[in-house]
């Protein structure tokens, strides 16, 4: 068995709403939008264009996404705080000689630099992939689990070939996530160490 695990990154390993919803508030003002923040980041996983089409013609996305991301390094980043157990989710995977990889649909810059702002010591980072196209990154890397909030994580793990781990920070409950067919369901990331440990000392005695 690989002990090497991937990661989720908005609303699994780091607690992004208030950056995600600053930067809306932001576009609200220079594009005269009245984008609901408090609303998206109770939603968030989708990528950036998929949200904007909530609220802006198929013809404005393309530039207010440009928008959003020419601001994110400077008004969103410096807020983002670290997910509960997020840290030593990570240290048990790599004292198990495991390697960690996140794959988000965040693109890649403010991937790395949401991860590099909280310290995480992460080995790869792969942006702008959701739900299955997440896949490919997960099983070149040799991800044996992949850990997500959101029920599109779910479909990542198995596209990947890995054993899906769900942490209930993101927008569905533990119930919802068991029911949409995730391998784990954890209330969050600070059950994650002992269940990699179990988990793990299992796949031993087999």
């Amino acid at each position: 068995m690989t002990t090497s695990v991937g990661f989720d990154l908005d609303m699994t390993l780091a607690d992004t709403r208030a950056g995600i919803a600053a930067v809306y508030d932001e576009l609200s003002v220079r594009l005269g939008v009245a984008f609901d923040s408090a609303a998206i980041v109770e939603r968030l996983g989708p990528p950036l264009e998929t949200e904007l089409a909530n609220w802006l013609t198929p013809g404005e996305v393309p530039a207010a996404a440009d928008l959003y991301r020419e601001i994110y390094p400077e008004i969103g980043v410096p807020v983002h705080t670290t997910m509960a157990g997020a840290h030593e989710a990570i240290e048990a995977v790599r004292e198990a000689g495991g390697r960690v990889i996140v794959v988000t649909g965040k693109n890649v810059r403010d991937a790395r630099g949401t991860v590099e702002a909280l310290g995480l010591a992460v080995d790869e980072v792969v942006g702008s992939v959701f739900g299955s196209a997440k896949g490919t990154a997960l099983a070149r890397f040799g991800a044996a689990a992949y850990v997500g909030d959101h029920v599109a994580d779910i479909e990542a793990a198995r596209a990947g070939g890995a054993v899906s781990v769900t942490v209930a920070t993101g927008p569905y409950t533990v119930g919802e996530l068991r029911e949409h067919g995730a391998d784990v369901a954890l209330s969050d990331l600070t059950e994650f160490t002992t269940w990699y440990a179990g988990w793990r000392k299992h796949d031993e005695l087999r």
